[in-house]
């Protein structure tokens, strides 16, 4: 009796085992074929996120070690074409070379070889000390430095009336002179008096005089003109340029030597006179 009470309660145990089997199988959700094949296809999108990551096109600092590279350096025996042009230290032009030979004339005299002309065809290289190449460096620093940056000019502006007193003037003008020296363009609005007649003309004569303080450096970038129904008068200074300062310069030369050339000729005639 005891065996038969046991088969059946394996047989039950069985039974239930199946029973919870067949329910979960009947409510499990199905994954998505959509879904399978995005998630199939991430592992190549990573790959190629992380390929990116390694490339150095469009890398600003790895154009920055290129320049760096490509800047006046010392070429060493890696020399890659056959047949060169060479230049020794003092600049004669030696000829075209074979880069053994070369190779063996640097050893010879202690010198560094330098691409001088890529583009030229063999190219053009020079050999040089290497006291030759620091200077030939710091020529290329000061030339970098010399040249001009791009970018938008900025513009100082300032207003005052036109019967402002000639020491505050003196100090506006002071202002304006500094910002032309940091080569800024300075606007200047003058407003006319509303209890008297004022000509455009005196306004103009205010904006002349700030620019005899500062002859050598600025000039009128847009000339005095009359805006806002002709209540105010408005115009701007900017910088010279190189061509404009030397011109400045020369023309102030010029009229030194005239001066000069008159007092002479004013000393001969007196001398003459006192000589009759």
């Amino acid at each position: 009796m005891a065996v038969l009470l046991m088969r059946l309660m394996l047989q039950t145990t069985k039974l239930d085992h199946n029973l919870i089997g067949r329910c979960l199988q009947r409510h499990a959700v199905k994954p998505d074929p959509a879904q399978l094949s995005l998630s199939a296809s991430t592992p190549k999108l990573l790959y190629l996120t992380s390929a990116k990551g390694f490339s150095t096109a469009g890398d600003p600092q790895g154009e920055r070690k290129q320049k760096r590279r490509d800047a006046f350096s010392n070429t060493g025996r890696k020399i890659s074409e056959r047949i060169i042009r060479v230049l020794d230290e003092k600049g004669m032009d030696l000829g075209m070379m074979h880069r053994a030979d070369v190779i063996r004339l640097m050893n010879k005299q202690d010198l560094r070889l330098v691409q001088r002309n890529t583009s030229s065809e063999p190219p053009e290289y020079q050999l040089m000390t290497g006291e030759q190449i620091h200077q030939e460096r710091l020529k290329l620093r000061e030339q970098e430095k010399a040249k001009p940056k791009t970018g938008p000019t900025m513009t100082k502006e300032l207003v005052f009336s036109s019967n402002i007193g000639q020491h505050d003037l003196d100090t506006k003008s002071k202002q304006i002179q500094q910002w032309i020296e940091k080569k800024y363009h300075v606007q200047v609005t003058i407003k006319r008096r509303k209890d008297a007649e004022q000509s455009e003309e005196e306004t103009e004569e205010i904006f002349n005089q700030i620019l005899q303080t500062m002859p050598d450096i600025a000039t009128f970038s847009s000339r005095p003109k009359a805006i806002r129904g002709g209540t105010a008068s408005m115009c701007v200074f900017r910088h010279l340029s190189k061509k404009e300062e030397k011109a400045y310069r020369e023309s102030q030369e010029s009229q030194r030597r005239d001066t000069l050339s008159k007092d002479d000729d004013g000393n001969s005639k007196e001398s003459d006179v006192v000589c009759q």
